[in-house]
């Protein structure tokens, strides 16, 4: 027995014949375009929602960057951010320097916000990464007290070295949260 004879006792054949007759095709037709406008909507739904969330960027963009840099994510946004807060040092105005210590902590506190730290004030803040992430707490806390004193304290002097020290603490923090 051949393939032919066996499609034809199934009556395969003949149900291969009436599906692709012209008849049942015009038929057919709107269903068809009713089917292919379904598969285009969805489609369509899923390439917006795939676009507009993070998906692709956390679970598949950020894999690729970390292999290829041999680097965390976002290492390279770190660096530069810092590079720009100690820029402000090379101008030799101490306007600068107060400057650098506001966005310093700034960033800092950006960095904890981002890990889901949170509290009423910087100190709350500090105080909920707990001293096994952040081990300079009471470094911390001097560097803010010197923040604020520049904020609220006009006449409020600041030298070079000072500046660089507390930059210091801030950036060590700032890698220290980045990195776990």
């Amino acid at each position: 027995m051949t393939w032919e004879q066996i499609y034809n006792f199934l009556g395969i054949t003949d149900f291969i014949y009436f599906i692709s007759s012209p008849i049942i095709q015009d038929v057919l037709f709107p269903v068809k375009i009713i089917f292919i406008s379904f598969a285009i909507f969805f489609l369509a739904i899923i390439y917006y929602f795939t676009v507009n969330s993070s998906w692709i960027r956390n679970y598949f963009l950020e894999d690729v960057v970390e292999f290829f840099s041999w680097q965390a994510f976002g290492t390279k946004q770190i660096a530069d951010r810092w590079k720009k807060i100690r820029k402000r040092l090379d101008t030799g105005v101490e306007s600068e320097y107060k400057l650098a210590i506001i966005e310093g902590e700034d960033f800092l506190l950006e960095v904890l916000d981002e890990r889901g730290f949170e509290g009423k004030n910087f100190e709350e803040i500090i105080a909920s990464t707990g001293v096994g992430l952040l081990a300079n707490q009471e470094e911390l806390i001097q560097a803010h007290k010197i923040r604020n004193s520049i904020v609220y304290e006009p006449n409020f002097s600041i030298d070079l070295e000072e500046t660089k020290i507390i930059l210091l603490i801030f950036e060590t923090a700032v890698k220290t949260v980045s990195a776990n």
